[in-house]
């Protein structure tokens, strides 16, 4: 039997790996190794529409958030999740640049870049919703020194986590042609037909 609506069968599939990466976020892990970003650029790069691509991830985000306050954890400060999903929203942006090459160096790129931007706006954030710091630059440099131990974690979740679903969805494309994106020509009857 042939699949009818293979851009939906795409969707459906990203969708769901961006939801089981999501709760990746629930196992046990060291501070900011996680699959968020991973998510972000991942949704970027695959998500036909620049709606989908922010939406399904910056959902992801609170909602597992949630499931992480009423489980585990707490959730971020809500001062700084303004921060944290802008530093997400950037992400997306990333992955949708990435969106014509998701090849290796373009991804780790990504990746590394999004390490960077999650650990100076996440800082800022931090700086400007806390009372911990002094308002001052003296204050501001504090804040980003104090990020930098959770700054390897962060490159090094965003990596594997970004090698993790790039890499595993290329090999499904390969294993079954119908998650394969559209041609353009078929992408453009498809969205006039909606």
């Amino acid at each position: 039997m042939e699949w009818k609506h293979p851009t939906r069968l795409r969707f459906g599939s990203l969708a769901v790996i961006t939801v089981l990466a999501a709760a990746f976020r629930l196992v046990p892990h060291p501070p900011n190794f996680t699959p968020i970003a991973a998510m972000a650029l991942f949704g970027g790069a695959f998500f036909p529409t620049q709606r989908s691509a922010f939406a399904v991830p910056l959902v992801t985000m609170p909602l597992s958030d949630l499931v992480l306050v009423l489980a585990v954890y707490g959730l971020h400060g809500l001062g700084v999740m303004p921060f944290v999903c802008g530093s997400f929203a950037l992400t997306v942006c990333l992955g949708r640049c990435v969106r014509q090459q998701p090849r290796l160096p373009f991804v780790a790129g990504a990746a590394l870049g999004n390490a960077l931007l999650f650990c100076l706006i996440t800082s800022l954030g931090v700086w400007l919703c806390s009372l911990m710091y002094p308002g001052a630059w003296k204050g501001l440099i504090a804040c980003h020194a104090a990020a930098v131990p959770c700054f390897g974690n962060t490159i090094a979740g965003n990596l594997f986590y970004a090698s993790l679903l790039f890499g595993g969805f290329e090999l499904m494309q390969r294993r079954f042609p119908l998650l394969q994106a559209p041609s353009p020509a078929l992408a453009e009857v498809t969205l006039a037909a909606r």
